[in-house]
C-alpha cells in the first residue's frame, strides 16, 4: 500500500521540510513510511493560507457551506476501506474498529452540515417596543486542531466539522505516531476553497508552535493532562480561545439489581469498554466497582469472556484485540499491572504477548485485590487492563467514582430507575452511560469535568466552542432617551 506523506497547505501538497517522522506498524514493528514534519516557515504558510481562506469561508452563507460539508461526508464514505486500512496499519487496531471510525467521521460531518444551515444565533426580547435585539454567533477565525493517535480521524472530525460549520478555517496536526491517515484526507477536502483546511505533520514542538502562534485564534486539543495544561497556558498568555479534552480514569459501576442475565451482559459490556482499541480510549473503563453480592459472579463472567477474546493480527477479521500503538505505551500499561501485583493484587488473566514474536501485543488483563492507592487505580492506564473492586453500597461506589481528579465518563449497570437517576445526578463526569457503555451521539456534548478538560465537543455546545457571541441591539426610532443627561 502506498501512503501519502505530503502535507496540505493552501490547497497544495508539499513535502515537510522539517525532521522526518518514522511511522511504525505496531503489529510488525516495521517502519512503513517516513513523513517530513512542517518547518517553522511552512507552519506560517499554513496559518496564512487559513487566514486568507477564512475571509471567503466565514462570509459564505451557511446554506452554501452545507453541501460542501456533506461532500466531505460522502468522500469519507467513498474512501472508507482505504482509510480504515491505513489507520489499522499505523495504530494496530482491528480493521472492524477502524472502519467504524470512518463512518463515525462521516456521520459527524453530516450532522454539522445540517447544523451549519440553521444555526447562527437567536432573537432575544428587546428592552422597549421600538427595539430589536439578536445574538449573532460568529467564527473565531483560524482554529488549530491538535489530535492524538488513538482515534486520529474521529477526534479530528469532532473538532474540524463544527469549526468549519461555524465558519472557521483550520490548521490540523495529527500525532507523530499516526500522521498517515490524516494526510490521506487531503482529497476529501478537495472541494473546499483552498486553504480552508491545512494538514501539517510534526511532533510536540509543532503542537507548541500552533498553540503559541499569533495567527491561530482558537486551539482545540485532545491528549494528556500535562500537554493540555501547556496548551492552555500558551493560549491564555495571548488570550486565544481553547478547548481541551485531556483524558480520564473512568469508573464502571455494577449494581446488585441487574440479575443473572444482567451480569453476563454487564461483563461483556465491561470488557468491551475496557479493551476497545486495546484500552487506548480516553473513555476506557479503568476502574470497576461491583456490589459485593454479585461480585464473584461478575468477576467469573468477566474473566471467562476475556479469555474468549482473540488477540492477534489486526487485519484478520476474527481479531478482537490488536497490539498497542507502541512499545512505550505497552510498557506503561504493563508497569502499572506489575506494580499492582507486587503490592498484593492478583492477576486473573492476561499480561502476556499472545504468543506473538513481533508487535506490541498485551493480552487483556483482569485484576482483583488492587490497592486503592496504586497507580492502576489512580492514574490513567490507557491499556487493556480491568481492575475489579467490590463495594458494599451505592454510596461507596459513587464516592469512589468521584474520588479522582478526572471526570470524563462513567458507566453504570442497573435496572432500578431510582439508582439510575441518582447516578446521573451525583457522578461527576461529562458523559454518564447507563446500561450502554461508550455510545457517543453527535448531537450530545462530549468533554470532561475537573482535570479531564475544558469545554465540549459535539452538539450545539461543540459548535459554540468555535464561535463568538455578539449582541446586536437596534432601535427603530432615533430619539433622545429619558435616562440621558442632564439628570437634574
Amino acid at each position: 500500500m502506498g501512503y501519502e506523506t505530503k502535507m496540505l497547505i493552501g490547497g497544495k501538497m508539499v513535502n515537510g521540510e522539517g525532521a522526518g517522522l518514522a511511522v511504525e506498524n505496531p503489529a510488525t514493528e516495521e517502519t512503513v513510511a517516513t513523513v517530513g514534519s512542517a518547518s517553522a516557515a511552512q507552519l506560517d504558510m499554513a496559518v496564512e493560507a487559513a487566514r486568507v481562506a477564512s475571509r471567503e469561508w466565514a462570509a459564505m452563507p451557511g446554506v452554501d457551506r452545507t453541501p460542501l460539508l456533506k461532500g466531505v461526508a460522502t468522500a469519507l464514505r467513498e474512501r472508507a476501506e482505504e482509510l480504515a486500512a491505513i489507520m489499522t496499519t499505523e495504530i494496530g487496531r482491528p480493521l472492524t474498529e477502524s472502519a467504524d471510525e470512518v463512518e463515525w467521521c462521516a456521520a459527524c460531518f453530516d450532522y454539522y452540515a445540517e447544523v451549519a444551515r440553521s444555526e447562527i444565533g437567536r432573537v432575544i426580547p428587546p428592552i422597549e417596543s421600538t427595539q430589536f435585539a439578536v445574538v449573532v454567533k460568529e467564527p473565531h477565525g483560524v482554529v488549530g486542531c491538535i489530535v492524538p493517535w488513538n482515534f486520529p480521524l474521529l477526534l479530528l472530525c469532532w473538532k474540524l466539522a463544527p469549526a468549519l460549520a461555524a465558519g472557521n478555517t483550520a490548521v490540523c496536526k495529527p500525532s507523530e505516531l499516526t500522521p498517515l491517515s490524516t494526510l490521506a484526507l487531503a482529497d476529501v477536502f478537495a472541494e473546499l476553497p483552498a486553504g480552508t483546511v491545512n494538514l501539517v505533520a510534526g511532533a510536540g514542538e509543532t503542537g507548541a508552535a500552533i498553540s503559541n502562534h499569533s495567527g491561530i485564534d482558537c486551539v482545540a486539543f485532545t491528549g494528556s493532562v500535562g500537554t493540555g495544561r501547556k496548551v492552555g497556558v500558551a493560549c491564555a498568555s495571548r488570550n486565544a480561545r481553547v478547548n481541551l479534552e485531556m483524558g480520564g480514569k473512568d469508573p464502571f459501576i455494577v449494581c446488585s439489581d441487574i440479575g443473572p442475565e444482567g451480569i453476563e451482559v454487564a461483563a461483556r459490556g465491561g470488557a468491551w469498554a475496557a479493551f476497545l482499541n486495546a484500552g487506548q480510549v480516553c473513555t476506557s473503563s479503568e476502574r470497576f466497582y461491583v456490589m459485593e453480592d454479585v461480585y464473584d459472579d461478575y468477576v467469573a463472567a468477566f474473566v471467562a469472556h476475556t479469555k474468549s477474546l482473540i488477540v492477534g493480527d489486526p487485519l484478520d477479521p476474527v481479531t478482537d484485540v490488536g497490539p498497542m500503538v507502541s512499545a512505550v505505551q505497552r510498557g506503561k500499561a504493563l508497569a502499572q499491572v506489575e506494580a499492582a501485583v507486587e503490592a498484593g493484587a492478583e492477576l486473573l488473566v492476561g499480561g502476556g504477548n499472545a504468543g506473538m514474536e513481533r508487535g506490541h501485543y498485551l493480552e487483556p488483563c483482569v485484576l482483583t485485590g488492587v490497592p486503592e492507592d496504586s497507580d492502576l487505580m489512580t492514574e490513567e492506564t490507557f491499556g487493556p487492563v480491568a481492575p475489579i473492586v467490590p463495594v458494599r453500597s451505592l454510596d461507596e461506589a459513587i464516592e469512589k467514582a468521584n474520588s479522582l481528579d478526572f471526570g470524563l465518563g462513567a458507566n453504570i449497570y442497573t435496572r432500578d430507575l431510582r439508582t439510575a437517576i441518582r447516578c446521573l445526578k451525583e457522578v461527576r463526569a461529562g458523559s454518564v452511560w447507563i446500561n450502554d457503555p461508550l455510545t457517543d451521539n453527535d448531537a450530545g456534548p462530549f468533554g470532561g469535568f475537573k482535570n479531564s478538560g475544558i469545554g465540549r465537543e459535539l452538539g450545539t455546545e461543540g459548535l459554540d466552542a468555535f464561535r463568538e457571541a455578539k449582541h446586536v441591539h437596534m432601535d427603530s426610532v432615533i430619539e433622545v432617551k429619558d435616562w440621558w443627561y442632564p439628570y437634574g
